[in-house]
């Protein structure tokens, strides 16, 4: 809930990433090495979108609660009410799940 008070501005979206699998589909529990990078993520908030050189607003492409690839590197990292959340650049996101 915490991210209803908080708005990204322009071409930013606010994503929360999915948890790591601890424990295979066989039960053995994985040390936190072996589990891989989480790259995929929910969308909880977006911004408005970017203003072009003609002075129009281009809209985010993504919504809320749509699932996403993130890319391996980059976002950056904002705490609201003690839970992680990220915030990407609209272009920095790799693509979205369609159902």
């Amino acid at each position: 809930m915490a991210f209803r008070k908080f708005l990204p501005l322009f071409d930013r979206v606010l994503v929360e990433r999915f948890t790591a699998e601890t424990v295979t589909k066989g039960g053995i529990m994985l040390p936190e090495k072996a589990q891989g990078k989480v790259l995929e993520a929910t969308v909880v908030a977006v911004g408005p979108g970017s203003v072009n050189p003609k002075g129009n607003v281009t809209p985010v492409s993504v919504k809320v609660g749509e699932k996403v690839l993130l890319p391996e590197y980059g976002g950056t990292k904002v705490i609201l009410d003690n839970k992680d959340y990220f915030l990407f650049r609209d272009g920095d996101i790799l693509g979205k799940y369609v159902e």
